[in-house]
């Protein structure tokens, strides 16, 4: 770090990247938790369904990097994050409604495993979604060119990394000096990402709904009792949820070129962390933690050693619940939404 500090710089910009796809991924986690203090295993595999989806409507669209126009593209591209966000959400309202809510007043293990089911269950799906030969079947049956377009990005094996077009730009960052890497397509993913997160502090914080989330995630009862729907509010809780997971999938498909079905369990893995880090059931400490987390991945992959970041990150998390068990923002706890 002290030789090279352009290198050190050049990672932290990296590592602020990743942290900003990472924080939007664990506010999924963390606004489930804030309301019915269930962790939502099934979010990371959701956001690994919005990256599925946003290969098949990219394909559906035809886009091509080669071939279709800059602004074709970009335009394109708002539309189908708005199709997967759509998508995402209203999966994730399903799953509340017909996983988790008739178990809400089970013990505390039984929705716990649920939530568990129903990632397996989206894993599923996931390679489903990923296998070219159904995809064949469905274009030869409807004689469909847009749907033999998803058969050929899917391939014949289901459970193969599945390569997404390159359509986010590459050049370099004009006002940024050219000894630091910084492209077109960094900052986009910086842009979005911090959109969102502002864009849901704002809901939660200064609209009607928002406060009813925040009443009912207080004290559910008492929310009740002021005449706010409880059931309404956390479904409304799930379709956001799911929509920023929708929205973070189609964002790192773009960003690193490729959907697995299994990488949902990562990016679960690190942005249940990251909520947990700054304060699970606080939005800033979730977005805080995500920040956090892609700083230190990024670092650790460069200074100590890539097969090491996972243990690097659990290591900081075991001492931050040591000795701060709440989080970082975790004094904020009576207000969890």
């Amino acid at each position: 770090m002290w030789d090279n500090p352009g290198q050190l710089t050049q990672q932290m910009v990296i590592g602020l990247t990743k942290g900003t796809y990472i924080a939007v991924i664990a506010l999924g986690y963390t606004l489930v938790y804030g309301i019915l203090e269930l962790i939502n295993f099934a979010h990371g595999d959701l956001f690994m369904i919005g990256a599925f989806l946003s290969l098949i409507f990219i394909s559906l669209f035809g886009l091509d990097p080669k071939t279709s126009s800059g602004i074709t593209i970009f335009f394109s591209l708002i539309g189908i994050l708005g199709l997967v966000m759509l998508c995402t959400a209203l999966m994730n309202a399903g799953i509340e409604r017909f996983a988790y809510r008739p178990l809400r007043k089970a013990p505390r293990l039984a929705p716990l495993i649920s939530a568990i089911g129903m990632s397996f269950v989206l894993q599923n799906l996931g390679i489903f979604l990923g296998d070219g030969l159904i995809w064949d079947k469905i274009a030869d049956g409807l004689g469909s060119d847009a749907i033999g377009r998803v058969a050929d990005a899917m391939g014949s094996q289901s459970v193969a990394p599945k390569n997404i077009p390159d359509l986010l730009p590459n050049g370099q960052v004009f006002f940024i000096p050219n000894s630091l890497k910084y492209t077109y397509k960094d900052l986009l993913v910086a842009v979005v990402s911090l959109g969102l997160l502002a864009g849901l502090y704002s809901f939660v914080r200064f609209t009607k709904l928002g406060k009813a989330i925040r009443a009912t995630a207080q004290d559910r009862d008492a929310a009740r009792l002021m005449g706010i729907n409880a059931d309404r509010t956390i479904s409304v809780t799930f379709l956001i949820g799911g929509a920023l997971g929708g929205a973070a999938g189609m964002i790192v498909g773009l960003y690193n070129g490729t959907a697995v079905f299994t990488m949902g369990f990562t990016a679960g893995l690190l942005s249940f962390t990251a909520a947990v880090l700054g304060g699970i059931g606080n939005i800033l400490g979730s977005a805080l933690g995500g920040l956090l987390i892609g700083l230190i991945l990024a670092l650790s992959d460069q200074y100590i050693g890539t097969r090491w970041s996972n243990a690097v990150i659990f290591a900081i998390l075991v001492l931050i619940l040591l000795f701060r068990p709440t989080g970082l923002l975790g004094q904020e706890g009576g207000q969890k939404a």
